[in-house]
Order: structure tokens, then C-alpha cells, then sequence
């Protein structure tokens, strides 16, 4: 960590306008999900026994997981590569991962007709499906990353248990129950943060042998025997600009100085992830001959080349400047680029290549569906937003430095 800088609760007003329009889109979100539960789940969406998946798999799920891949990448890099500089965005990083986790496993409930049976993998082992080693490897990777995080609740409250009254009695013994947990998870971390790199990469390519196995069922630009292999590099490959798109967030809406001492340095590994898995994509297109599906203007063909173009071309292109590096604003530009092109991949997998084979109708989401999904994601960063505010998440620079300093004067003036 850096020796000026050290993880501390944000001390900022949790409501801003910002805040409360996000928190408008989760009562609404709220709202429909709660009719999903009561009546049905096709009193809320248009999923049918054609189109049994829609935007709460696509997007919710599917991009949830990927776009939550900040985390293991970020904590290889830094615990398992041994690379100390990137130590102060591992926190953050760990908190997205450990919110987007636990949304999609909440996506899933939203998406199973009968979402009380969401607990039946736990012991109704089916060792050929390719869902049950998804199922099984994400609740496991979710418990990982709320043991990983417990070194931040441990390093919060110790000291600090002040109960009054009646429950002052309990002040010992939480505080030696927490100083405990800290004494054993500080031993066994190194051993959590190599389970967890290995569930991530699992699941992660899981999901690509979920689309392999559709067969016919995929248009041939994204049906390939090596979607395993391409869902794991795209997860990668978004995982450095998620770490930095969301540092950059944060940074503007508390007030404080981008890291670009660090975010400078991450953003250097993205352009020859990007090329890596463009190399793949183009190379499996070469292989099968699918750039033949290219040739005629089909909304697939479309979407095909937005997503490889604006999602992988222009970003991988701008990641190779050292201008772009240097720079917040272009840094910014090109992580969202990235984020955008992942994003549509699983878009384009689980929705507009997808076509069942005895369908009537396309699908297309209803207003129900667009409000849980948008709700999800607003209550996903109004928690992270109270959660930085409450534990040690963020790094900001010591009361005294010259970094200090420097922010605290462009806050007067301002």
C-alpha cells in the first residue's frame, strides 16, 4: 500500500441527487419483484417455454458474472503475483466482486420459476450438468469472498465495540470473537485467494460450455467449441477496466484525487489481454469460416461487429497510448468501452443469438423485466456507496501529507 495512503470509511453525505434517483429506480425495481413473488413469474415477464431465459439471465446473471471478475483478477495480481503497487485498489475491488456475486445469485432466484427450490443443488448432485458445476462453484466463490472481506469487518470493529446498557455485557466477547477471526483468516487468506482465483476461472468459462451445448440453437458467430475458453479471456479481460472504471467513479463522487499512480499501471495490462482474446475470436471465426454470416446486413451480423469493433478494436487500440494511460477522462472512456463490449457479448449470447428452435414470437423484455434489472443495479451501488462509508474500503491519503493537503484545498476552493 502506498505510504501515503490508507483504507479509511469515506466521510461524505450519503444522499446526493444522484442517490436519490437510483434509490427511486430500486423502489420501482422493489415493486415489480415483489409482484414476480406473489403472482408469478409471468405476471412480470414475457418468459415462455421458448425463451425460458431472458435479460434477468443475460444481464442480471451472465454479465453480473463477468463484469464481477475485478475481483479475482485483481487479487492474483497482487497477492499471487506479487505485485505491492496494486494493493490499495484490491479492497474495492474485492467489495464489486462480493456485491456483483451476491446480485446475481439474486438474479437467479428473480429467473427460476419455482425460486424455493434454489437450494436443491446443495444436495441433489448432478455431476453432468454444466448449470450444477456453475451453481455449485459460484455460492461457493460468494462464501470466499465474504471470508475475504471479513478482514475488513474484523479491522473496523475491533477496539470499537461500545454497547451500552444491557448489551455492554457483550463487549468482550465480540471483540475477542473478532480478534479471533482476524488471527485465523490472516493465516488462511493466501489459501482463499488461490480458491477463489480457481472458482472464478471454473464458473467463468462454465458459462461459455452453457452456449457450446445450446448447439443450433446459437447463431454460428458466437456458437464455438472454444466458448469456454473465450468466456474466460472476455471475464479477464474486463476485469482491470471494471477496477479502474469504478476507482474513477468513486474518486469524482467523494471528492477525492484519482489513483492514477496505480490505475496508470493496471491499465497497461489491458491492451495485451484485449489482444489476446481478439486473437481467439478471429481465429476461431478464421478456422469455422463464419465471417461468412458477415456478408449479409441481419441484426446478428450487426451486433457482431459492434461488439467487436467499439468493444475490443477501439479500446485495445486506445489502451496502447500512453496518453490515454495518463489521462483520467480517456481512461475512463476506454474501461467503459470494455465494459460495454463484454456486456454485449453476453447480450448478443443469451439474447440475440439465442432463437429456440419452435419459437412464435421474438422476446423481448417487458417493463417488469428492464425495472428488476435496473433495480438490482441501483441497489448494487447504493450499497457499495454505504459500504465504503461504514468500513475501511477505500484508500485516501493520511491527515498531514502533502496529498492531504492538496485535497482539502481544492475542496475550499471549490
Amino acid at each position: 500500500m502506498h505510504s501515503s495512503m490508507k483504507a479509511m470509511p469515506v466521510k461524505r453525505p450519503f444522499f446526493t441527487p444522484l442517490t436519490i434517483v437510483l434509490t427511486i429506480l430500486v423502489v420501482n425495481g422493489l415493486f415489480f419483484g415483489a409482484v414476480r413473488f406473489i403472482q408469478g413469474i409471468g405476471a412480470v415477464a414475457n418468459l415462455n417455454n421458448q425463451y425460458p431465459w431472458g435479460i434477468w439471465i443475460g444481464i442480471d446473471v451472465a454479465a453480473g458474472v463477468a463484469l464481477a471478475a475485478g475481483g479475482f483478477t485483481t487479487a492474483a495480481l497482487a497477492y499471487i503475483f506479487h505485485k505491492d503497487e496494486f494493493h490499495d485498489i484490491v479492497r474495492p475491488a474485492l467489495l464489486t466482486a462480493m456485491l456483483g456475486y451476491t446480485f446475481v445469485a439474486i438474479g437467479v432466484v428473480f429467473d427460476l420459476g419455482r425460486y424455493y427450490y434454489i437450494y436443491h443443488p446443495l444436495y441433489m448432485w448432478n455431476g453432468n450438468s454444466v448449470l450444477f458445476e456453475v451453481g455449485i462453484c459460484v455460492m461457493a466463490y460468494v462464501s470466499v469472498l465474504y471470508i475475504e472481506f471479513m478482514p475488513i469487518v474484523t479491522e473496523r470493529f475491533i477496539g470499537r465495540i461500545n454497547f451500552k446498557g444491557f448489551l455492554a455485557r457483550f463487549n468482550k466477547i465480540l471483540d475477542s470473537v473478532l480478534r479471533f477471526l482476524d488471527r485465523i483468516i490472516e493465516k488462511a487468506l493466501f489459501f482463499f485467494i488461490i480458491l477463489g482465483v480457481v472458482l472464478s476461472c471454473l464458473h467463468q468459462s462454465s458459462l461459455g460450455t452453457l452456449m457450446m451445448i445450446a448447439g443450433t440453437k446459437i447463431h454460428p458467430l458466437w456458437q464455438s467449441p472454444i466458448a469456454p475458453l473465450m468466456y474466460l479471456l472476455s471475464a479477464i479481460s474486463v476485469g482491470f477496466p471494471m477496477v479502474i472504471m469504478e476507482s474513477l467513479i468513486s474518486s469524482r463522487s467523494f471528492g477525492m484525487k484519482p489513483e492514477m499512480h496505480v490505475l496508470s499501471k493496471l491499465s497497461r495490462f489491458v491492451g495485451p489481454l484485449l489482444g489476446i482474446y481478439l486473437g481467439f475470436k478471429l481465429g476461431d471465426m478464421a478456422i469455422r469460416e463464419t465471417f461468412v454470416y458477415l456478408n449479409e446486413i441481419t441484426l446478428e451480423s450487426v451486433m457482431w461487429v459492434v461488439e467487436i469493433v467499439i468493444g475490443i478494436i477501439v479500446p485495445l487500440r486506445m489502451f496502447l497510448y500512453e496518453k490515454v494511460q495518463r489521462s483520467p477522462f480517456w481512461l475512463f472512456i476506454a474501461s467503459n468501452l470494455v465494459i460495454f463490449g463484454v456486456l454485449l457479448n453476453r447480450f448478443n449470447n443469451f439474447i440475440i443469438a439465442y432463437t429456440p428452435l419452435y419459437a412464435d414470437k421474438p422476446y423481448w423484455p417487458s417493463f417488469g423485466e428492464i425495472s428488476v434489472t435496473l433495480g438490482v443495479i441501483a441497489l448494487e451501488i447504493l450499497l457499495y456507496r454505504l459500504i465504503v462509508m461504514i468500513f475501511p474500503v477505500i484508500s485516501q491519503p493520511l491527515k498531514g501529507t502533502a496529498a492531504s493537503m492538496k485535497i482539502r484545498l481544492k475542496g475550499v476552493i471549490r
